[in-house]
């Protein structure tokens, strides 16, 4: 049975410290992709991640570049912003295996437009809206043996 993680998100000082949890369990090869409704928090949530890698650049969405890489933390990060594809053979064709059995983390917004082709050992994070409009609730599977609900 999959483990899922359910954390409550109160405000962008739990996001920060979330992403930074989240960071320290990552290695190179690890792919965390991201489900989540426009405006959820996913390129918020990608930053952090991104700081807690020690990665000093500003990070942005890439949705018309679709791939960002950010070189300069203890691990690379390969940020993806897969909105804009068709499907997985966008993603193909873009010869994204580089990345995600590369030496860096990647981060994948919009990951339910190429699910097929995401790996085995695949960190899900699925961002939903609180209770009150200032809540997310993250719902993390495949952390097996790592608890981030204290973030």
């Amino acid at each position: 049975m999959v483990k899922v993680q359910e954390i409550l998100i109160e405000n962008e000082k739990d996001t920060r410290e979330f992403g930074h949890q989240l960071a320290s369990h990552l290695e190179p090869g690890s792919v965390v992709a991201l489900f989540g409704d426009l405006g959820s928090g996913k390129t918020t949530l990608t930053k952090y991640i991104g700081e807690g890698l020690g990665v000093e650049e500003i990070i942005t969405s890439p949705t018309f570049t679709v791939i960002q890489e950010y070189r300069n933390g203890r691990i690379p990060l390969y940020h993806f912003d897969v909105y804009r594809l068709n499907g997985p053979q966008d993603l193909l064709d873009l010869g994204y295996e580089d990345y995600f059995y590369g030496q860096g983390v990647t981060v994948i917004e919009w990951a339910d437009k190429i699910q097929s082709l995401l790996p085995p050992g695949t960190i899900y994070i699925y961002l939903n809206y609180g209770e009150l409009d200032h809540q997310r609730r993250y719902l993390v599977e495949g952390l097996e043996g790592v608890d981030l609900c204290g973030f």
